[in-house]
């Protein structure tokens, strides 16, 4: 009888897990026109499969593979989709967590959204402009600033420095 149970608990939280899922993104999202669209086809075609992964599948690399963890160069962070400038150097910092870290982006840079693929609410950084998954933002940042850590893809991002400023 106890088999049963147990079955029956394990198939209940699978199928709560996958009915978030299908509405893993909140309707935040859902009606923002972005100054940049383009259709799976052209994106596939302009960014690597990687790229594509992370950006427009909201996928996740690898934790301490990143081009950018261990990048602390003077400038500035910009989405590798549409360029669109994300994030100053000066608010970077090393989180440990694998991936680079900042404690805030450039304002009205990123859209915030909410995604469930954990089963749970998490706050899901975008590009503002394009729609770009980037990473997620969590409350353990710095408490001496904004106490964010805005944990980030390397690959959503190319790195323009400060010479070049915008």
């Amino acid at each position: 009888m106890s088999r049963e149970i147990y079955l029956f608990i394990i198939l209940l939280i699978c199928y709560c897990c996958n009915s978030q899922k299908t509405s893993k993104r909140s309707n935040n999202v859902n009606n923002v026109q972005f100054k940049i669209e383009k259709s799976n086809e052209q994106w596939k075609k302009d960014l690597t499969s990687m790229e594509f992964y992370v950006l427009r599948q909201a996928g996740t690399e690898r934790p301490f593979s990143g081009k950018y963890d261990k990048h602390y160069k003077s400038g500035f962070y910009v989405c590798a989709a549409c360029n669109n400038p994300l994030y100053d150097s000066k608010y970077k910092y090393d989180s440990k967590s694998g991936w680079p870290s900042f404690d805030r982006g450039i304002d009205k840079s990123i859209l915030l959204d909410i995604d469930y693929d954990l089963g749970y609410p998490r706050t899901e950084l975008k590009c503002i402009s394009c729609g770009s998954h980037l990473g997620h933002m969590f409350k353990d940042g710095p408490k001496n600033t904004t106490g964010n850590r805005h944990c980030i893809n390397s690959v959503a991002l190319k790195f323009i420095p400060k010479k070049n400023e915008f």
